[in-house]
């Protein structure tokens, strides 16, 4: 926020400038209060401002009301209620914050939110930058729907803010139609005869095995031909875990396409459930389906929804067939490559992300706030999601967000598409990996 700046005369007499000067301090501790950029503030690398924030968040209890880390500085901010704390996080080497709302009012204004103005449409979620709960509305809240909204937020005292997003909130399961070039037409780095993203992954005659073929893009194009399964994509001929239609296809990386119930998602992450092969996607993909595939005919299959919960949260766990998988703990960056995933890391504001989804591979953004609600309609209410500046897509549902080599997200849902942006909401990947008794990283080879 821009500071008011006081101008003075030359001929201005002595007691209005100390009323002016009173007047500038009032702003100080106004909630969204310019940091202080002490020159104390230390640098940080994002997982070691998460340390840090964890602890000081813990140390100065009631009198901490959020943080977030700023990349460009790489530094990180903490919020706090008075100038005692503001201390205590400066002698850490944080940048303090003097805001007015503190965690336990916003989390109430959220509360109040869910109970008076839980309208299809809408999401919410706290931002520790604004120090208020962002409340965004689809295209659809209009009319009565837009004035309950409104009244609701106006009400709350400077703790919500209200804005406009020009999309539809949606999850991001798809058919295989939504895939890019699903009916012939060049898909992602489509070219001449190699082997596209996604094409001949778990085709019926040349095996389901996945990492084989001339490269990404070239070919078809993600989804090209006959649908995903077609050529001599990933998964054709002599890949890992190839075999005759029918025949169970070996483990994916996070990212690679699923498919089940008519449905197409993308998986998240290996893990393992008591030493067994097995891996997360979205709860409301696990509704779905009860087995997995990675074809659409579903002569490929895979493995066997174990548990599913969607909505109020959205992750799935699904076993693999075969108990002798060996599911890497990895995530497909649809460039040959592959991201080692070694730890799970808890969303903050402001850090960098990346998601591997089965409709638009790899896209990048940030995260822009916590504790996110997002009401899709018909009752699918989610609640405690990651909100970022992500771009997806139909079929993307499922797909691993990470950062660096930690698991952070499954893709839910949201609005906009990969052309003109839109916001993405994730289910944390800790919520689901305490829920289900699974651990990420323990079925490397």
């Amino acid at each position: 926020m821009s500071h008011r700046r006081v101008n003075k005369r030359t001929a201005v007499i002595a007691g209005a400038a100390a009323a002016a000067l009173a007047g500038a301090a009032i702003l100080l501790p106004h909630a969204n209060a310019s940091p202080d950029k002490s020159a104390e503030a230390k640098t940080f690398s994002s997982r070691s401002a998460v340390k840090l924030a964890t602890a000081l968040a813990s140390d100065l209890g009631d009198n901490a009301a959020g943080w977030y880390y700023e990349g460009d500085t790489r530094r990180l901010v903490m919020n706090v209620l008075n100038e005692d704390a503001a201390n205590d996080a400066r002698a850490k080497g944080a940048v303090a914050k003097i805001v007015e709302n503190s965690m336990a009012e916003l989390k109430a204004t959220t509360k109040t939110l869910s109970d008076t103005a839980s309208i299809p449409g809408t999401a919410w979620s706290i931002d520790p930058k604004t120090n208020t709960v962002r409340v965004t509305a689809d295209r659809t809240v209009t009319g009565t729907k837009w004035a309950t909204l409104t009244k609701a937020v106006d009400g709350m005292a400077g703790k919500a803010t209200v804005q406009r997003t020009n999309g539809e909130f949606r999850k991001f399961d798809g058919t295989d139609e939504t895939r890019p070039g699903a009916d012939g037409g060049a898909g992602q780095g489509g070219a001449d005869d190699g082997a596209g993203q996604g094409a001949g992954q778990g085709g019926a005659d040349e095996g389901a095995g996945q990492g084989a073929g001339d490269g990404q893009g070239a070919g078809d194009g993600q989804g090209a031909g006959d649908g995903q399964g077609a050529g001599d994509g990933q998964g054709a001929g002599d890949g890992q875990g190839a075999g005759g239609a029918g025949e169970q296809a070996g483990a994916l990386d996070g990212g690679d396409a699923i498919f089940g119930g008519g449905a197409r998602c993308s998986l998240g992450f290996n893990v393992t459930v008591d030493g067994a092969p097995a891996f997360l996607t979205a709860g409301h993909c696990g509704n779905i389906a009860e087995t997995w595939a990675t074809d659409q005919a579903g002569a490929q299959q895979v493995g066997t929804t174990a548990e599913s919960r969607f909505p109020v949260s959205d992750f799935a766990l699904v076993t693999y067939d075969d108990p002798n998988t060996q599911a890497p703990s990895t995530v497909d960056l649809q460039d040959g490559t592959t991201q080692e995933i070694t730890r799970v890391a808890e969303a903050s504001v402001g850090l960098a992300v990346q998601r591997s989804g089965s409709t638009t591979g790899v896209t990048d953004g940030t995260v822009t706030g916590l504790d996110a609600t997002v009401n899709y309609g018909n009752g699918d209410i989610v609640n405690g999601l990651i909100q970022t500046d992500v771009c997806a897509e139909p079929g993307d549902s499922g797909g691993a967000m990470f950062a660096e080599d930690a698991a952070v997200g499954l893709t839910s849902g949201g609005s906009g598409d990969c052309t003109q942006g839109g916001e993405t909401f994730f289910q944390p990947v800790s919520t689901a990996l305490e829920a289900t008794g699974a651990v990420i990283g323990a079925s490397n080879p």
